[in-house]
């Protein structure tokens, strides 16, 4: 029990201390805007990114209920996330391309090189689905021959 007590200790004070630095590092006009942007990614979330997840994943596991696709659907659910994932990073660096008054900052190609990433990972996803769809023998269970029918 002191351990743990002791821990979270030690956690509230270092998050009073990020808190110290934090209003060390801002000025005025930028804590006003931290609500405003934390608000806007917890609405962002809520109204898009969970809705959308759960669409994609309802229409996966719709799609997946055909004859033979439930060994794929694991490679199509990774693909997805990955592609996922790499966007919700890539988006504020092709969203900020070319703004600023420092052009040294984002100097790369951000869109062509996120259409690249997603295209390599399509192929790789592409690619593992059709091994998986084509190589393996079906199994009784996804034949129908259940229960000597």
């Amino acid at each position: 029990m002191k351990l743990r007590i002791g821990l979270v200790a030690v956690g509230v004070l270092m998050g009073l201390w990020g808190v110290w630095k934090m209003f060390e590092a801002l000025d005025v006009r930028a804590l006003v805007r931290l609500p405003l942007w934390l608000g806007g990614a917890v609405v962002a979330d809520d109204f898009i990114l969970v809705p959308l997840t759960v669409t994609v994943g309802w229409l996966v596991t719709r799609w997946s209920l055909g004859p033979g696709r439930h060994r794929t659907v694991g490679v199509v659910r990774t693909t997805l996330l990955y592609v996922g994932i790499t966007t919700l990073i890539a988006l504020p660096l092709i969203a900020r391309q070319g703004t600023g008054a420092n052009p040294t900052i984002l100097p790369r190609d951000y869109r062509r090189d996120w259409l690249l990433l997603e295209a390599t990972i399509v192929a790789v996803g592409a690619v593992a689905f059709l091994l998986q769809r084509f190589t393996f023998r079906r199994s009784r269970a996804s034949s129908g021959d259940i229960g000597g029918r």
